[in-house]
């Protein structure tokens, strides 16, 4: 019989549709899955199992060495915090995506940010309560907290006053885009008559797609395209007199191989955001080559490096003076990939695994 697994993982995140932390949460197991695979010393002593609600217990496992079991009725919260702890039986369970179990002791959790206390706005008032109550309680009562940026570890202390000591810090990667087939759709393939930069519209009002709006009018007739993809919102994107320039072009939400088409044919993408715990979309933007235009936030600033050109995320001038350099400049576009390539090769999903082993291995017994 083999021992049970000294490593529960929250699974919940494998029954809904993927988000940046879900994406972390899989990477990350993914890397894990590989170092057992090939025997690495450092998870030698491992046992992992992952943990479902009863309700997924149909799903394909997506791991070759992670055990995949579902026990405990409900889904979503109820199942967390009630059926969750019954499950981990005493044993360390890690949580990947930001919440947990609020009456279990021996756990580990990655808790991204602090948005729902920073920009309130951009979540509806049940979810900011519940964070605001749920965050500070796994931070007393977890044995470590991980987050993704020195900059969520100072937010973390600040906003739920968890000890800086108590908090490790594990960086997250964009080579998953390297593995996206892209796809050129009729959509996407339409866009080859003149550059275009690349930006992410969406309804969070801290992404901040109404800098891109204002710099987009405030650039008159220009030589190339601003091609959005993901939702839209009429107050940016207006009507009559405020509506959007004609070389703006919205293409909706689209597939990963079409985003990832878009990403390498790109003369540069734009990430306007007012907060991020870590700015994974410039990160991924790098890794296929594509240079980046970013608010200069610390978290931003702490993934991209100099391989990114900031901007101030309240200064659409600046923006539009930045886009016109850009897609008028072949060599800097050039230099620009040279850095994402040298610093994304810094950046793997491996050695967040490894980070992540390192910060839980003391409690691991």
């Amino acid at each position: 019989m083999k021992p049970a697994a000294n490593l529960l993982i929250n699974g919940r995140f494998l029954g809904r549709r993927a988000t940046g932390v879900d994406r972390f949460a899989f990477e990350t197991l993914r890397a894990l899955d590989q170092m057992i695979e090939l025997d690495d010393p450092l998870v030698g002593a491992l046992r992992t199992e992952i943990v479902v609600p009863e309700a997924l217990a149909g799903i394909a496992n997506p791991f070759r060495h992670i055990a995949l079991r579902a026990s405990g009725k409900g889904s979503g919260v109820r199942w967390e915090q009630l059926g969750l702890p019954t499950a981990a039986r005493g044993r360390l369970l890690l949580n990947l995506c930001n919440s947990g179990p609020l009456l279990y002791r021996r756990q580990i959790t990655v808790l991204h940010d602090a948005a729902p206390t920073r920009v309130p706005e951009s979540y509806s008032r049940s979810f900011v309560a519940w964070y605001r109550l749920m965050a500070p309680s796994l931070g007393r009562v977890s044995q470590r907290v991980i987050t993704v940026s020195e900059f969520s570890r100072r937010e973390l202390c600040e906003a739920y006053r968890i000890p800086v000591a108590k908090i490790g810090v594990v960086p997250e990667s964009g080579e998953h885009m390297l593995r996206v087939q892209p796809d050129d759709s009729p959509a996407t393939a339409a866009l080859n008559e003149r550059p275009f930069v690349l930006a992410v519209g969406s309804t969070n009002r801290h992404k901040n797609f109404q800098l891109v709006a204002d710099a987009a009018r405030l650039i008159g007739d220009a030589r190339f395209d601003i091609v959005v993809v993901g939702g839209g919102d009429a107050r940016v994107y207006g009507a009559g007199p405020d509506a959007l320039p004609a070389f703006v072009r919205h293409l909706g939400y689209v597939s990963d191989g079409e985003l990832a088409a878009l990403y390498r044919r790109a003369a540069c993408f734009v990430y306007p955001s007012r907060y991020e715990g870590f700015g994974l979309p410039p990160v991924e933007a790098l890794a296929l080559g594509c240079p980046v235009i970013a608010s200069c936030l610390p978290s931003v600033q702490e993934a991209c490096g100099d391989a990114v050109l900031y901007t101030s995320p309240d200064d659409p001038v600046d923006l539009a003076n930045l886009l016109t350099r850009v897609t008028g400049d072949a060599v800097l576009r050039a230099r620009l990939r040279e850095r994402g390539r040298t610093r994304t090769a810094e950046l793997t999903w491996r050695a967040t695994a490894v980070k992540l082993i390192e910060e839980i291995s003391p409690w691991l017994m």
